[in-house]
């Protein structure tokens, strides 16, 4: 898979702008602030229909403005793809695939697998368990549609019985036939969110650590541990046990929806006692393992996106860091920094030499 070319109209601090890409890596650099991490974010936008950063579409929509437009070439195969997103204000999102719509943004998830890693990363070691969960769900979503659909089924039904719950707390009267409904329709999907999640966790700690071995030179001992209330107990039994609390509470307190991905080195939370450049490589190699996931999975190597990784690695890190994406089961990688140096330096020697863009106020210099 290829990104030949790529045209952004108004989408964060770009006005207008045509990039077009014939190598294997590129390369943005600039200053902070110049606009790098918006293009990987465009580049992402494309594969999933929506930004890694900001959930509200209207936020990606350059300041003072009310509509932005992405189009990309990809080359898959022997096949050349134009893909087109579109959102305007108040208007429902476009997105096509060599001119025929999607029904559903759900259809193009996966279709290009994409791998991101970014500095705000690091709130899947530091944040709560909600940007862990949405790391499983964005791996997972990517690889399987029925994991995607009992999600977003799930999703739904919680939100209906937490408003059966709220509106209960609120007029003393709860409809119980109502509420053992959703239970039983909850069940069903967090049964299958949770076998799947368990499976995928599974396969993707041996790869994640290999890939952490490589980049540290095998220092520290790493691992990733499910957890999950239905490790121990089903659903019903859960929701039955908590019943008294949910109904105080008015929402449903316990579920897949609260499930945790704890990340371990050398048998603590990586959160700890892991330093910044533990961290840094912990998240890479977390990252590098999902993308070798997809890869096993869809059969097609994804992008892989990296925003200022070099920064906080050492030179014995980073260099092996590169070593590892220099593998042939890589594809198309695109990198940001803030030095254009230190690319220059970290691919002195490189049989294949990067493709390098300045970027600076949201224009190429």
């Amino acid at each position: 898979m290829h990104l030949n070319s790529l045209a952004i109209l108004q989408f964060k601090n770009y006005g207008k702008l045509k990039l077009a890409f014939g190598k294997q890596v590129v390369c943005f650099t600039g200053h902070n602030g110049a606009g790098k991490t918006n293009l990987l974010d465009a580049i992402y936008y494309c594969c999933m229909g929506k930004s890694y950063f900001h959930s509200t579409d209207q936020h990606n929509i350059q300041h003072g403005l009310d509509f932005f437009r992405l189009d990309a070439n990809i080359k898959l195969d022997d096949e050349e793809l134009k893909l087109k997103c579109v959102y305007q204000t108040g208007k429902r999102k476009e997105l096509e695939l060599n001119e025929l719509a999607y029904d559903r943004l759900s259809d193009h998830v996966g279709r290009f697998p994409v791998v991101i890693v970014t500095p705000d990363d690091n709130i899947l070691i530091n944040g709560s368990s909600d940007e862990r969960r949405r790391f499983l769900d964005m791996t997972a979503s990517q690889i399987d549609q029925s994991y995607l659909n009992a999600l977003q089924a799930y999703t739904r039904i919680l939100t209906q019985r937490n408003a059966l719950l709220k509106k209960a707390l609120e007029t003393g009267r709860l409809d119980k036939s109502m509420l053992t409904v959703y239970d039983d329709e909850l069940a069903v999907h967090a049964q299958l969110i949770h076998q799947k999640r368990q499976a995928f966790i599974t396969e993707l700690t041996p790869d994640f650590n290999s890939v952490y071995a490589a980049i540290s030179g095998d220092r520290e001992q790493v691992g990733l541990e499910y957890s999950s209330p239905l490790n121990e107990k089903t659903l019903p039994e859960i929701l039955k046990q908590n019943f008294e609390r949910d109904r105080a509470m008015g929402r449903t307190s316990s579920g897949t929806h609260r499930d945790d991905l704890e990340l371990m080195m050398d048998g603590h939370t990586v959160r700890r006692f892991g330093s910044q450049g533990q961290q840094k490589s912990f998240l890479i190699a977390l990252k590098l393992a999902q993308y070798q996931l997809l890869f096993r999975h869809k059969g097609i190597k994804p992008f892989l996106l990296l925003d200022d990784i070099f920064d906080k690695l050492d030179a014995g890190r980073s260099a092996r860091l590169l070593h590892h994406i220099s593998d042939s089961s890589f594809g198309q990688i695109f990198i940001t920094d803030t030095q254009r140096a230190r690319i220059e330096a970290i691919f002195t020697g490189h049989p294949s030499p990067p493709e390098i863009f300045e970027v600076e106020g949201g224009v190429l210099v």
